[in-house]
């Protein structure tokens, strides 16, 4: 999975760069009311592919990625951020990956595609739920999700969630969350 972009662009001449006003290039569909908004799971991506699970890993500028990373796409070019997969092998490391699977499966195959690793060890589980789980990328969608700055920004306010991924029909994605506009998560 690529790097997704945040909708509105950051103001790096304020502390903790919150967004303002002004749309990244390239996701004006979003306020055009394309696509849909969906629930942004706070934990970590992983992705199912012909059965064989695989963790998300970022090469950071500057280091070898390990042996069997799958590039999701380019470094980029500023960042040296360099997003791709880890094939889930079991090994300690992986062991809530493990759990999530299973919990989602229910003993069943799960779908290709890509999904968040949630649970009680992950990024402190701010979702709060009680098993290791996976949950599929663009399910939970908000119909009548606001499509301005300000409604947005009034909606993540008391949002009880990290924030929202929109999806459009070809494909493309951008996401927003709470911290974006400096509220707590």
């Amino acid at each position: 999975m690529k790097k997704i972009p945040t909708l509105f662009k950051r103001d790096n001449g304020l502390p903790n760069n919150p967004v303002m006003n002004e749309v990244n290039p390239g996701c004006e569909w979003v306020l055009a009311g394309e696509g849909i908004a969906t629930h942004k799971w706070d934990g970590t991506c992983c992705m199912i592919k012909e059965g064989a699970m695989f963790k998300r890993y970022d090469a950071k500028k500057g280091k070898t990625p390990p042996d069997g990373f799958i590039p999701a796409q380019e470094p980029d070019p500023i960042t040296g951020h360099w997003p791709g997969w880890l094939e889930v092998t079991g090994k300690p490391e992986d062991k809530y990956f493990v759990e999530g699977m299973k919990h989602a499966s229910a003993g069943g195959i799960l779908p290709d595609g890509t999904y968040e690793l949630i649970g009680p060890k992950v990024n402190s589980n701010k979702d709060g739920v009680s098993e290791h789980t996976l949950i599929a990328h663009g399910n939970s969608a908000y119909n009548d999700f606001p499509r301005t700055f300000e409604g947005i920004r009034s909606f993540l306010e008391t949002f009880k969630g990290e924030g929202v991924v929109f999806h459009h029909p070809d494909g493309r994605m951008c996401k927003i969350k709470r911290r974006d506009f400096g509220f707590k998560w």
